[in-house]
């Protein structure tokens, strides 16, 4: 079995997705990046460039991440950032839904309905009630509790 040969520019660009994949793991927020199962050296290089402000040095650092990245197996971690990443997409395609639902209850007092069929388990009494404190909230231009309370009422029937 012959070895396969690979071309310099092969490696470069090897390289270069791996240093990209450790500018990622610089972006990522502190819990997230925490829930990552890093290498020891590879994690304390990550939190030093996090703190780097100067351009040359953070650059430097980004290098070094780079080449640390070559020495570890970088699909567990690009398993890892993809399914961080879904699971944020889907937070927030959780939260425009609910967005929406707030509104279409807000505007419309057959919403509640649909709402109360879609999900049994909600406690509709005080969903209606936060909906009814939220429309006076916004007739008289109150701070928005009431508002809140209707998003939180709907994430828990959600969950439920």
């Amino acid at each position: 079995m012959q070895d396969e040969i690979v071309s310099k520019t092969q490696q470069k660009r090897a390289m270069h997705e791996l240093r990209a994949l450790g500018v990622a793991l610089v972006d990522l927020p502190d819990a997230q990046l925490a829930s990552m199962r890093l290498p020891e050296s590879l994690a304390a290089a990550i939190v030093a460039a996090r703190g780097m402000k100067q351009h040359g040095a953070k650059r430097r650092q980004l290098q070094l991440i780079g080449k640390l990245m070559r020495g570890v197996d970088a699909e567990p971690i690009r398993e890892q950032l993809a399914a961080l990443r879904g699971q944020s997409a889907q937070a927030a395609a959780q939260q425009r839904r609910l967005e929406d639902w707030r509104a279409r209850l807000l505007d419309d007092d057959e919403a509640l309905t649909a709402f109360a069929q879609e999900h049994p388990a909600a406690d509709i009494q005080a969903l209606r009630t936060a909906i009814r404190n939220a429309r006076k909230e916004q007739a008289g231009a109150r701070p928005p509790r009431a508002f809140r309370d209707v998003f939180r009422l709907l994430r828990e029937a959600t969950k439920a």
